[in-house]
């Protein structure tokens, strides 16, 4: 089942997203291992990401490989705050 994460970064700016991105995706035009969607912009006080992966076992996966360890050691330029999380067991994800 398909598994849908939103983070709120409140004070988050473009700016703090593209370092932050940079460093946990593996390229501007290719998502993490078992990441089907990603989507992020503006939204009232702040940032937020929308990503959907393949499963919570995947999310997982990139959440402690890559996300947590990156955020931990310290992104120049990223988001200073750890994010509102909220986690959806998606019923449906169309293209």
């Amino acid at each position: 089942m398909a598994y849908g994460i939103v983070h709120h970064f409140a004070g988050g700016t473009k700016e703090q997203y593209e370092a932050s991105i940079a460093a946990v995706h593996p390229s501007a035009d290719r998502l993490p291992d078992g990441q089907i969607f990603h989507a992020a912009g503006p939204s009232p006080g702040g940032w937020t990401v929308i990503a959907v992966h393949e499963s919570q076992e995947s999310w997982e996966r990139f959440r402690d490989d890559i996300l947590l360890p990156a955020f931990q050691r310290g992104i120049e330029g990223g988001f200073a705050t750890a994010p509102e999380e909220t986690a959806i067991d998606l019923y449906t994800v169309r293209p």
